[in-house]
């Protein structure tokens, strides 16, 4: 009862997540209550917002109120674009609408990291001053609020979804909600709202006014992605990264480079059964409640090449920025003043601030390629503008993910190698051959760049990539008996890690045949299934919890 107690009161707790029990007993709760109200849209709507608005709440405390007022203002900012006849005054909306939201988000997300920034180009110790939590202990007294800043759960993933609902209006692709439940309901979903994927307005709204519906092959799907999402989180995921990639990563003097190369290679398969892992269970238990959430991965360690890695991997977030900045910019076509001063900001940030000096080869280099190139053939200079303005969106990109100069460069990075992959198809000789070494080489060369490119992503420090790469660079040391003793201490790990690659790489229609012949067993068959899964899945779960990687973006 005390348990019960806890997970229904108002107390902030952080077991409200998917690999949590504390959340399935909710869950249960709410998908009996659930049952009862379906059938009514309006009643539906509003028994989601106030579920949602309550999870959200436990995980978060008083930024409901941010999430409350955004709520607010940006269903009106839909209605009005909606009612607008004015070009102009369409464009002023929009304008109106990204500056309120990326407000929110560069303050709560971004402010010491601009702060920090400002100093070290300007020289200057200018300090972050929360004046929301000044005024608010103004109303309430010393105390009330965290003077601190801190980040929202799922402010990322909130702000994009709200953009894109008055976009999309403004686009004609949609007509705006019927009432404000109907908007809150679409944004604050709960198997959404926090850790994403990024729902867009066009896909989720519609399926608020249409009866709800379940059918049996529904269900035993809803089902595998659940079971299989915990899977990867609870198996994939925690295990080997409590039990050898956290060791190896926290402390790489300590061992040999080879076995740090290792623990990348552990950590490629960590986040994607982590992120992966928490998006089925997000889909199956959406679908349960009789609604699609668009897949957000599709083997994206298949891919052969940088570009089809990244039309695999975080999908809703790749749409996001390819339809709302990526094409707005020019796309591939064309360019403008938005172009050149993202790209001259861009620059000033990465050589000035982040001191990457050896961007300034790279950046000459580049200039001379296009230089050249529109010397030769002005229609050259297409590809110029296509390149900037892939650049700027992996670099937003990268700083999406979080407000260290670690995510810029990894999205820098991703930029670069996209840009490349551009010239370098037009000219290799394999490019389009069909030979099983060429596609195994080029899917082994993309696994490992992104896997290279993820130091940058799983360690906080600014020097910590560079300190890593020099011990492997430097004390490689790789022997035959020092590599068995490894395979001997971590062995179970390795087992899992091999276990999940291998899965992983299977073909998909081998995949889904086995879902299909599951599907066909009788209900309480898969029920006694899915019971063994989960009791021997938990074997696995370690005295070290793991929270969802994307719960800090």
């Amino acid at each position: 009862m005390e348990r019960l107690y806890d997970i229904f009161s108002f107390a902030a707790t952080d077991r409200m997540v998917f690999n949590r029990l504390d959340f399935w007993l909710f869950f249960l709760a709410f998908m009996i209550v659930f049952s009862a109200l379906h059938r009514k849209q309006l009643v539906r709507s509003i028994f989601f917002t106030i579920v949602s608005l309550f999870l959200y709440y436990k995980t978060s405390g008083l930024f409901v109120v941010l999430l409350g007022g955004s709520i607010v203002v940006n269903f009106f900012l839909g209605k009005w674009i909606f009612q607008s006849q004015s070009e102009k005054g369409k464009k002023w909306i929009i304008s109106l609408t990204a500056v309120f939201n990326l407000f929110f988000l560069a303050f709560f997300k971004y402010a010491y990291f601009f702060t920090d920034s400002y100093n070290a180009l300007f020289h200057t110790n200018h300090e972050v001053f929360n004046w929301f939590a000044q005024i608010g202990n103004g109303f309430f007294g010393d105390g009330f609020f965290e003077t601190k800043i801190l980040l929202p759960a799922g402010v990322s993933f909130f702000t994009f979804q709200s953009i894109s609902y008055v976009v999309d209006i403004n686009r004609k692709e949609i007509e705006p909600v019927k009432n404000l439940f109907d908007y809150a309901f679409y944004v604050t979903y709960f198997p959404h709202v926090i850790m994403g994927p990024i729902v867009r307005a066009r896909d989720f709204i519609p399926q608020i006014y249409q009866p709800f519906s379940l059918t049996k092959d529904q269900f035993s799907s809803s089902v595998i992605l659940i079971v299989k999402g915990l899977l990867k989180k609870i198996v994939l995921a925690d295990y080997i990264a409590v039990h050898f990639i956290d060791k190896i990563v926290d402390a790489p003097q300590a061992y040999p480079g080879f076995v740090s190369v290792l623990a990348m290679w552990g950590y490629s398969l960590q986040i994607y059964g982590d992120f992966s892992g928490y998006t089925d269970i997000a889909i199956g238990i959406s679908r349960l409640m009789g609604f699609e959430l668009l897949p957000n991965f599709n083997s994206p360690y298949k891919a052969n090449s940088v570009a089809d890695f990244w039309r695999r991997w975080h999908k809703s977030l790749g749409a996001w920025l390819r339809d709302y900045l990526y094409i707005p910019l020019g796309g591939n076509r064309k360019g403008g003043w938005g172009t050149y001063i993202a790209t001259t900001v861009i620059f000033i940030f990465l050589f000035f601030i982040l001191q990457w000096y050896e961007l300034i080869w790279v950046y000459a280099a580049m200039m001379l390629v296009y230089l050249l190139g529109v010397l030769i053939s002005p229609s050259f200079k297409q590809y110029v503008h296509r390149d900037l303005n892939l650049l700027i969106t992996m670099i937003v990109g990268g700083l999406w993910h979080g407000a260290s100069q670690n995510f810029v460069i990894w999205g820098a990075m991703n930029g670069l190698a996209l840009v490349v992959y551009n010239y370098w198809k037009k000219i290799s000789p394999y490019e389009n051959r069909s030979w099983w070494i060429v596609h195994f080489w080029k899917i082994f060369l993309t696994f490992n760049f992104i896997t290279f490119t993820r130091i940058w992503f799983r360690l906080d420090e600014a020097g910590e990539p560079g300190a890593m790469i020099y011990h492997i660079w430097n004390h490689f040391d790789f022997s035959w008996e020092v590599f068995v003793k490894v395979l001997e201490t971590y062995q179970s790990v390795f087992w899992v890690i091999l276990f999940g690659y291998i899965l992983h790489w299977l073909p998909e229609s081998w995949k889904k045949k086995g879902e299909r012949t599951f599907a066909g067993f009788p209900m309480v068959f898969q029920a006694a299934v899915v019971a063994v899964i989960v009791i021997l899945m938990y074997q696995a779960v370690s005295d070290t919890f793991k929270p969802f990687v994307y719960f800090q973006f």
